[in-house]
């Protein structure tokens, strides 16, 4: 069996957002609360996270995450790495380096913005992450049991990100274009996470509509959209939706034998 776990469903902000007082941030429903964009994956015996968020450790306490085998990273932006330090503890229970799969790009904004976790800089006698990089790009790799298919895309008009497909699940974040090459890599899914971020356009993202498309020309059978703004309210909005697409929420599980 593999199950996942939306860890969180929100955008680089997080839902509610700080001085904001819209119906989405005031919403009482559960659902209307998002931590940032993260998933994690389980086997029976292979635990992957998908991007530390700013929100990881809060997201691992939780889901009760006990052992991490990988970090796999989707690109560098900083709600997405932004919990990079909080691997300290899973070194400390295991006693090893954690297993680190990022894009060159990403790897180099890693060392940049975490240096002592890398020895760049001097270091203080803190305790520091400790980390086996393994950059990637477009070719399959495993983890444990399972399989990892990165998926190329673009985030706005030039920065390489990966979605990622595993079985028959696709995860597919902070993307704005797929192009056709990666379009047939995602045929045959019983289910993709999109990138659907709200109504109105954006210049990095897809909006609601746009991902309904990518969902109609890849032909899921089923689709929840992710990264989603605070100019979402889930009850209100998915009821536009169409019968196999819905918002995605956090502590969303799906599973497959």
């Amino acid at each position: 069996m593999i199950r996942f776990t939306v860890l969180g469903s929100g955008t680089s902000t997080g839902v509610p957002s700080v001085a904001c007082e819209c119906p989405t941030c005031t919403s009482k429903d559960v659902r209307d609360k998002r931590l940032r964009t993260s998933l994690l994956v389980e086997s029976d015996t292979t635990t992957v996270v998908i991007d530390t968020s700013l929100d990881f450790r809060q997201q691992m306490l939780s889901q009760n995450v006990l052992d991490i085998d990988a970090v796999v990273f989707t690109h560098h932006h900083f709600d997405h790495i932004g919990g990079f330090d909080d691997i300290r503890p899973y070194n400390f229970r295991s006693g090893k380096p954690l297993a680190v799969y990022a894009l060159s790009e990403t790897a180099e904004v890693l060392h940049s913005t975490f240096p002592y976790a890398f020895g760049l800089i001097e270091s203080t006698g803190a305790s520091t992450p400790s980390v086996g990089l393994r950059v990637i790009d477009a070719d399959p790799f495993l983890i444990g049991d399972i399989e990892i298919v990165p998926i190329p895309m673009r985030h706005g008009r030039a920065m390489r990100v990966n979605g990622y497909r595993i079985g028959n699940l696709a995860y597919c974040t902070d993307t704005n274009y797929i192009p056709a090459s990666s379009r047939e890599m995602l045929k045959g899914l019983d289910t993709l996470i999109l990138d659907g971020l709200r109504w109105e356009d954006h210049p990095t993202h897809f909006t609601v509509d746009q991902a309904i498309t990518v969902i109609n020309d890849l032909g899921p059978h089923e689709a929840y959209l992710t990264h989603i703004a605070h100019q979402i309210m889930h009850e209100r909005d998915e009821q536009r939706l169409p019968p196999n697409v819905k918002f995605a929420f956090d502590g969303l599980q799906i599973s497959y034998e």
